[in-house]
């Protein structure tokens, strides 16, 4: 099991590309996937994936 973040409140506000650099650079074992809120997804759960969700401007906003 992975033991780590789950969430970054931080990192509201910047957009989905800077977001996912930084996530990637605290570890870099995790796949990152920007995604335009609304969008559907298999609600599956991988301790090595995370989501972004950003609005259509490309920011990151955690309220999904």
């Amino acid at each position: 099991m992975y033991v780590g973040k789950n969430s970054w409140p931080e990192l509201v506000g910047e957009s989905g590309e800077a977001t996912t650099k930084k996530i990637e650079a605290e570890n870099g074992n995790m796949h990152v996937n920007v995604l335009l809120e609304g969008t559907r997804v298999i609600k599956d759960f991988r301790c090595d994936m995370v989501r972004v969700w950003v609005k259509e401007s490309g920011i990151f906003n955690m309220n999904i």
